[in-house]
């Protein structure tokens, strides 16, 4: 299965979803980009994934043109501003869904009260895309399961 995660910047929560998902399942194809991504992953997603023995470091935002061409089984949203501008995609897709998270990135105070804004949003990536995935090893992803993007 061919999925392609997209975010504003794909630097954070996408990043974070395509760190989750390949490690639930290292068949699954996954991509990330963003609608106007960052240059760099960022510092504090690498931090939060490697407490859960998850590498992202190596990991880079991609634009989503690098994608245009590509066919993909399913295409997920993880911010509203993404979702907003996600049916430009003209990639085949069999589904668009949207499994939305607040940005970590807009998290202020110091790095360790940041920090655990984005442990609490990567706990909730984790138990979204859990569910997601067994949904789609189970064959249970219906159209009800998520909002349509």
């Amino acid at each position: 299965m061919k999925i392609l995660i997209i975010c504003t910047g794909n630097s954070c929560r996408s990043q974070m979803a395509e760190g989750f998902l390949r490690s639930f399942d290292p068949r699954l194809e996954v991509y990330s980009a963003g609608t106007k991504p960052e240059k760099e992953v960022n510092r504090f997603a690498v931090s939060v994934m490697k407490e859960s023995f998850i590498d992202i470091s190596r990991q880079r935002p991609s634009h989503i043109a690098v994608f245009q061409n590509e066919n993909f089984d399913i295409v997920i949203t993880v911010c509203d501003h993404a979702k907003e501008i996600c049916p430009i995609f003209t990639g085949k897709v069999n589904k668009h869904i949207h499994i939305g998270f607040t940005d970590p990135a807009d998290a202020t105070g110091t790095d360790d009260e940041i920090l655990n804004v984005y442990r609490t949003i990567r706990d909730q990536i984790k138990n979204d895309f859990y569910i997601f995935y067994k949904q789609i090893n189970n064959g249970q992803l219906t159209i009800d399961n998520y909002i349509n993007t």
